[in-house]
């Protein structure tokens, strides 16, 4: 039976049942531990430090009204942050990798940011598709462009975490594979692939870091123009 590099990206599946719907029977493992004592220990504090610090620098730029969606961003952010580490270990299944998953994501977050424009300040925000100072013969055609990069919006956020996943994952498969087929023809060859191997996977856990926190902060930057 011949596999593809693409079974990679399939939802895995037990006796009929979707393995993705009891993983998300466990959502606890995505919360602070909580604790009642006096002193934390160590990964308390540094759990605690780091979420505060990250809410402190996804919210800089936003307006006071929008502050009330730190707790939804910054769970948002562990749970892609979570995802997409877990997805590195190996025979393991990225959820991040599924456009459907991303899209579930990116878009009724996206709504809510614009539906918040429109209701409170709906003359800013329908001002948004129409640039100050543009000549009069060109008004339609930019209120075209700027209602059709609106709407892409959803899509593009959806589209960069799903595109930089799962090309980062067919690179590591295709370059293992290399290595395991040089080994034995030539040696020397392998070792270096191994190597290219071990950078890119380093090179992969940035990726996976950095893609959830974009991902979060294209949001706050969409919260930040209707808030």
């Amino acid at each position: 039976m011949v596999l593809s590099f693409f079974d990679q990206f399939q939802s895995p599946v037990y006796l009929g049942i979707p393995l993705m719907a009891l993983a998300l029977t466990l959502p606890w493992a995505l919360y602070p531990t909580p604790t009642h004592r006096w002193v934390n220990n160590r990964l308390i504090t540094l759990q605690s430090w780091s979420i505060n610090r990250f809410t402190q620098q996804l919210l800089l730029p936003v307006n006071i009204g929008g502050h009330k969606w730190a707790l939804m961003l910054t769970s948002l952010m562990v749970l892609l942050f979570t995802l997409n580490m877990l997805g590195l270990l190996p025979y393991t299944f990225t959820p991040t990798t599924q456009l459907s998953l991303n899209m579930g994501l990116a878009v009724p977050l996206w709504m809510a940011t614009v539906i918040i424009g429109l209701r409170n300040q709906p003359t800013i925000a329908l001002g948004h598709l129409l640039p100050e100072g543009t000549p009069t013969p060109l008004i339609p055609v930019l209120i075209i462009i700027e209602t059709i990069s609106l709407f892409i919006r959803p899509l593009a956020l959806g589209v960069r975490l799903t595109a930089n996943l799962t090309a980062g994952h067919l690179l590591i498969q295709l370059i293992a594979t290399a290595a395991f087929v040089l080994l034995p023809l030539m040696p020397t060859v392998a070792i270096l692939t191994a190597t290219l191997l071990f950078l890119l996977t380093l090179l992969e856990v940035a990726v996976a870091m950095i893609q959830a926190y974009v991902f979060v902060l294209l949001l706050s930057l969409y919260l930040q123009e209707n808030v």
